[in-house]
């Protein structure tokens, strides 16, 4: 698939692929590494370093992380000096996670850089994050190339950074766990979602609305799938529900994830401020039809041509999309699942991010040629 194979050295400073705790982050990470290596490529998580500064006042985590990058910074070049890799990989930079490893690496031993899903936040300009986010956009702006998993951060980076290289890559999945053929149970609305503070909760509570808006005569159950520090808040904004038509399942692993999206009627899920969210390709893989809303990134994962229903940020505009999916037993799901597979694979990802490694050091070999 590509021109030779390349030792490639991957970095994820938001959380390593190898992080304890589940999220749609380490799932990409993962999925990455599982691409590059599919496309015939050896790759090695470089650093585990986790580069996190949640707050814009913690100037003494940023000092202290700084110290750490460079300690960092001289193991890897130490390990280097015996033989450097081809490329650098640097999954999801953006203001509060910065990557302050990759940069000076790579001009030090002469390689390129790639980004992945970096992001630019004019409104996170303030305090610490106005440092972290120009070491975030200097990444950008010097690398080989960016590769852009949703449009609007396609958009933010090339307004912030107008000489950056910039190129798309959809969000994906690896399709296989949930190739079972599904068995949708009538009324059954099906929900995976981690359990924190902020927009998560934001979409459960409005999640909780929209269900007591639900018409008296419609047969509706609701699973869910997912626990965090939130949990009990998060229950108790579905107390003024009928308890037995919940079922709080916790975390599942992958296999009962899949077998419980195989047995739902409608996927939903509001979706306040989601990046793009991989549950609900993982839903539509699976022939679930989603609801959700027209907010954030979720539009790059969620399509009505695909069989779905986007609706503005409102209870009522939630509760009256699922409700016409419960009614209209028609087979929309198996729509959103051909059109996951075909653009939204694994497989799709592994092609076009070889053909994007493969453009680069054809380049880079070019320009050594004409030194």
């Amino acid at each position: 698939m590509t021109r030779r194979p390349l030792h490639i050295a991957f970095y994820a400073p938001l959380k390593s692929p190898d992080h304890p705790v589940p999220s749609g982050d380490r799932l990409m990470a993962r999925q990455l590494l599982a691409c590059l290596r599919a496309a015939g490529h050896r790759v090695d998580v470089v650093s585990h370093l986790r580069a996190y500064l949640g707050r814009s006042d913690d100037t003494a985590g940023w000092r202290a992380l700084q110290a750490e990058a460079g300690q960092e910074r001289a193991r890897i070049a130490a390990d280097w000096r015996t033989g450097a890799p081809d490329l650098w990989v640097c999954y999801h930079p953006y203001v509060k996670s910065p990557d302050l490893l990759g940069p000076d690496l790579c001009r030090a031993f002469g390689l390129p850089f790639i980004t992945i899903e970096a992001s630019w936040s004019a409104r996170r300009n303030l305090g610490i994050w106005v440092d972290t986010q120009a070491a975030a956009l200097a990444a950008v702006t010097g690398a080989a190339l960016n590769l852009c998993l949703t449009a609007r951060d396609r958009t933010g980076l090339a307004q912030a950074a107008p000489a950056a290289r910039l190129s798309r890559l959809p969000p994906f999945i690896d399709t296989t766990p949930f190739d079972a053929t599904p068995a949708p149970e009538p009324g059954h609305i099906v929900t995976v979602a981690m359990m924190r503070a902020g927009d998560k909760t934001h979409s459960f509570a409005l999640m909780a609305k929209a269900l007591a808006r639900l018409p008296a005569d419609l047969d509706w159950r609701l699973s869910v799938a997912g626990d965090g520090p939130e949990r009990d808040t998060v229950q108790a904004l579905f107390a003024h529900l009928p308890p037995a038509r919940i079922a709080w399942l916790g975390a599942l692993p992958r296999a009962g994830v899949a077998d419980l999206l195989a047995r739902g009627q409608v996927y939903l899920w509001p979706g306040c401020g989601e990046a793009y969210g991989l549950a609900y390709l993982e839903a539509q893989a699976a022939g679930l039809p989603v609801v959700a809303c027209d907010t954030a990134g979720v539009p790059e994962v969620v399509s009505a041509e695909a069989g779905n229903r986007l609706v503005p940020l409102d209870a009522q505009a939630l509760a009256d999309a699922v409700t016409g999916m419960l009614r209209d037993r028609s087979a929309r799901g198996a729509t959103a699942r051909a059109h996951v597979r075909r653009h939204h694979s694994i497989g799709a990802a592994t092609t076009r991010l070889a053909a994007a490694i493969d453009s680069v050091m054809a380049e880079r070999s070019t320009a050594r040629g004409r030194a």
